[in-house]
């Protein structure tokens, strides 16, 4: 926690992202603007995308894995006719193939629910994933061939907002899109790999992230009205930690309970079920005199719940 004279400054902050800048981009403006070094940003948008962008300010760095953990949507727009390196519109054209005439709505849709539930995404190669030590964008910019990870990655769901545009002249198509995804999901690889089921190169040309960490992009704030705040506004538009916590159950500790966790003990399942009178629950959110203090996880082989990221423990 830093100290900004006299005011504690501890939450998370759902920013509006603007493009053209990196995710890294806006931490380092949001420790400026904070004053502290302890900021972190959960889940990277690339900087031709903008959207919601959630920061953790202070103690709050301590669950940037929960709130990634929660999931996405998007909406954008998908151009067929044309693929690039990059699979967006930053990278050189690497396929063109004229589309000789419109496809139609039903068949885009099939391949789009053809596209949602758990299935295997291969990133791509301008992508911040490590192989190796290195990014894929390093072996990418330095034509160094690698094999990407496959990984399992679930959509919830894909489809139309608009109607598809067919442009006549170019032979290229767009389709206008809203996706709902879960944590490491490639919404450039998603819109690829849509094109491929239709049988057509295909790009994504345009994408904003509506929803991320539980902020909606009603909720998010730029980085130029956050710097036109005094810090007491700062204070006050910081959602606290328990918000990245809220899919599990709470549980209040007594005195004698706070001293033992506070010191990395266990904590009696017989006094979580009697407090809860309900099933014990795989995690637990503890609090003590209002504020979330660590997340335990119940060991079931050794009948007791344990430390799994400790907050908050002053």
């Amino acid at each position: 926690m830093t100290k900004n004279e006299g005011i504690l400054m501890e939450g998370i902050l759902p920013l509006y992202k603007e493009r053209g800048m990196t995710s890294n981009d806006a931490v380092f403006k949001c420790r400026k603007i904070f004053k502290t070094g302890k900021v972190g940003h959960s889940g990277t948008l690339d900087p031709n995308v903008d959207g919601v962008l959630p920061i953790c300010i202070g103690k709050a760095t301590k669950v940037v894995n929960y709130l990634m953990d929660s999931g996405k949507i998007y909406q954008g727009e998908i151009t067929l006719g044309f693929a690039t390196e990059t699979e967006d519109l930053e990278g050189k054209i690497i396929t063109k193939e004229e589309i000789e005439k419109r496809i139609s709505a039903d068949q885009i849709d099939e391949k789009m629910r053809e596209l949602t539930g758990t299935q295997i995404q291969i990133p791509p190669m301008y992508s911040a994933i490590k192989v190796n030590g290195r990014r894929l964008y390093d072996y990418a910019r330095h034509n160094e061939p690698v094999k990407r990870p496959k990984r399992q990655v679930t959509v919830d769901y894909f489809k139309q907002t608009s109607p598809t545009v067919y442009d006549q002249e170019k032979k290229q198509q767009k389709i206008f899109f809203e996706v709902g995804c879960q944590k490491g999901t490639y919404v450039r690889t998603l819109a690829v790999d849509l094109g491929k089921k239709i049988g057509v190169p295909a790009v994504m040309s345009d994408l904003t992230r509506l929803k991320s960490g539980g902020f909606s992009i009603e909720e998010s704030i730029s980085l130029k009205k956050l710097s036109e705040m005094d810090e007491q506004q700062l204070e006050q538009i910081l959602k606290p930690v328990s918000h990245a916590l809220k899919k599990y159950q709470q549980y209040e500790l007594s005195g004698d309970e706070w001293k033992i966790i506070q010191n990395g003990g266990f904590l009696n399942p017989e006094s979580v079920q009697k407090q809860l009178k309900g099933e014990l629950q795989n995690k637990l959110v503890l609090f003590y005199e209002g504020r979330a203090r660590c997340v335990y996880f119940y060991n079931r082989p050794k009948k007791r719940y344990q430390p799994e990221q400790m907050i908050d423990l002053v």
